[in-house]
């Protein structure tokens, strides 16, 4: 059975990532991209589809032993876990080295430390997420599991034995002993993959990190937070394209035992701003530039057909299938790849994508005429569509609705545009954009504004709340002290908040509409957890308004909730206090960043 979703750790090489259990157990590794089928989908079933495990031996039929210890070595993405056992102690190092021109790689070291400890390696490889069994052999000293396009090769100098579709090796650590095992990933048509080596592999592997974390502009008191977010923002990121992953797997479920579970292995063009703004404010112009420039090359010449997510090459087919053969994480199905959503009409993000082109034009990234075209053509079409129903930035399956976020987002995009033309940057139709802006605005503020309760709903006519509304005051909609932000502000507080102080994204439950009548805003049944990214947007609200000490605390409430590697999943479940959702989840760690940048530069930090 797999691990509570915090019990992992992430190790990955910019191209995809595995997840490692506190038992030793990688439970999830898709070869050899993100979005390619899994090899081990043991997180999302059961021991049956795929899973390699290394640990103490334990016995037969018995649960293995979780480590006592385990953390980064330093600001890496190298995991060390640490067993004490009753004969001594051993410790595993995980890694995947970053990806040159070799085969994708997965690297597991045990060192022994004191005593002698018995080890087993346990390896049940399930290709296309655990549905198909290879035909595994020995290839001289190497073993290979071959099936369709895919082979996984294994090389160790420990001796291995078959038993039950499963690969063992049994042996024995004592101090100072190593033991290498590594899998490599090729196309089964393909020669085999080079004899790795792993020690090399390590060195190289902590060289890159060491290098890449330099980079880092922040120096405050939140700088191990922030920096674990980076490398985390930095493993999702595909090396080849620059596009960045909402997170590694698919399927956690929002709520256990659910319906809410997505395929996350795609590109968002909402992440688009805020990752900028990120990487920009703590140093990191390259990821930003490249980030850039997949988001260009993604987007094409087609704003009249812009989706809100995209492959990690900028792929746009993501068709939605299920994955009936697997029961699901603690049995939360339906397991699905793809992501329907992506054929959705979501109005906001060509506010995103302007406001990401703006950015990187203000903070002076390297000049892109494209960029500044697309831009126009983007406002082009929002001139003739900003007044449609929409599904809105939560991608409800519900009916559309004019989404006051939606509108704001449109108001963002013409804004930016307005500036860039003011500023002579570009040629446009300078009045006519003004005032569909002030249009835009006035409209927000007629329609989607509850007087008598001050403050703004989650779309018109309604009298739902939306944790969306927080973006209002940060993207420059109203300013932080006019009295409906702040209205909006303590209503979510009052309203949108768990009982411990975190932000639901909006109420699940069924709410009345304008007419009276019963509708289902997200189309969905069942409830999700707190999210966690709302969570630090309210954070970011209390300190603008000049809350300080209470965006504080809340801020450091919400690090408390990351795991004891310094990962967050996508939501948090008040009632089982448990992290829920896809996991790592860029969309958590990118607001981690920018409330801690906002709160040192406020100086509203404990000493």
């Amino acid at each position: 059975m797999a691990g509570r979703i915090e019990d992992y750790a992430l190790i990955g090489d910019m191209q995809t990532a595995a997840l490692v259990g506190r038992d030793g157990t990688v439970d999830w590794l898709c070869l050899p991209r993100f979005d390619s089928h899994a090899v081990f989908a043991g997180l999302l079933g059961t021991e049956e589809h795929g899973f390699w495990r290394v640990g103490p031996a334990h016995p037969a039929g018995g649960d293995p032993p979780p480590a006592d210890r385990r953390r980064y070595r330093g600001d890496s993405l190298v995991l060390e876990s640490e067993w004490d056992t009753p004969r001594g102690t051993v410790r595993i190092i995980d890694f995947m080295p970053p990806r040159e021109n070799h085969a994708p790689q997965l690297v597991r070291i045990v060192e022994g430390v004191s005593g002698r400890v018995r080890m087993r390696s346990a390896l049940r490889m399930r290709f296309s997420y655990g549905w198909v069994v290879p035909w595994v052999h020995k290839a001289g000293n190497r073993t290979v599991a071959v099936a369709g396009p895919d082979s996984v090769w294994l090389d160790t100098e420990a001796d291995t034995y078959g038993k039950d579709l499963t690969t063992y090796s049994d042996f024995t650590v004592g101090p100072g002993d190593r033991m290498a095992f590594t899998i490599s990933w090729e196309a089964s048509h393909r020669e085999a993959p080079e004899l790795p080596e792993p020690e090399e592999a390590l060195r190289t592997t902590e060289d890159f990190w060491r290098d890449w974390v330099e980079t880092c502009t922040y120096h405050g008191p939140y700088r191990e937070a922030v920096v674990r977010s980076l490398i985390t923002l930095k493993a999702l990121t595909y090396a080849p394209t620059g596009g960045i992953v909402a997170a590694p797997t698919t399927s956690l479920p929002e709520e256990i035992g659910g319906e809410r579970n997505w395929d996350y292995r795609f590109t968002w063009l909402r992440d688009a701003a805020i990752t900028l703004s990120s990487l920009l404010r703590t140093g990191y112009r390259e990821e930003a530039r490249a980030w850039r420039e997949w988001l260009l090359r993604a987007v094409a010449g087609d704003p009249e057909n812009l989706q809100i997510m995209y492959g990690i090459a900028g792929e746009r087919e993501l068709s939605e299938a299920e994955l009936t053969w697997l029961p699901g994480y603690e049995g939360s199905k339906p397991v699905r790849v793809g992501n329907g959503a992506a054929g959705q009409l979501q109005l906001d993000v060509y506010g995103e994508m302007v406001e990401a082109l703006h950015l990187g034009h203000m903070t002076g990234l390297a000049r892109n005429d494209y960029a500044q075209l697309l831009q126009l053509k983007l406002i082009g079409y929002l001139e003739n569509h900003w007044e449609e129903k929409d599904e809105g930035i939560w991608e409800v399956r519900g009916p559309r609705r004019h989404f006051v976020h939606s509108k704001v987002m449109a108001w963002v995009a013409v804004d930016r545009t307005v500036k860039l033309i003011e500023a002579g940057d570009v040629d446009g139709p300078l009045e006519r954009w003004r005032n569909l802006r002030d249009e835009i605005h006035r409209q927000v503020c007629e329609k989607g504004y509850d007087k008598e309760r001050n403050t703004f709903t989650q779309s018109y006519g309604s009298k739902e709340l939306d944790a969306s509304l927080l973006l209002i005051p940060q993207m420059g909609f109203l300013p932080p002290d006019d009295k409906r932000v702040i209205g909006t502000i303590e209503a979510i507080q009052r309203e949108l908040t768990t009982e411990d102080g975190f932000v639901l994204r909006y109420p699940t439950s069924s709410a009345a509409g304008s007419d009276g009548a019963a509708e289902n805003v997200d189309g969905l049944a069942g409830e999700e957890g707190a999210f966690l990214a709302c969570s630090f947007w309210l954070a970011d609200d209390l300190a603008m308004i000049g809350r300080v000490d209470e965006a504080r605390k809340l801020f450091e409430k919400l690090l408390a909730l990351r795991n004891d590697v310094g990962l967050l999943a996508e939501e948090w479940d008040s009632a089982r206090q448990r992290q829920v959702g896809n996991f790592p989840q860029a969309f958590s760690h990118v607001p981690l960043i920018d409330t801690a940048l906002r709160l040192t530069a406020s100086g509203a930090y404990g000493v």
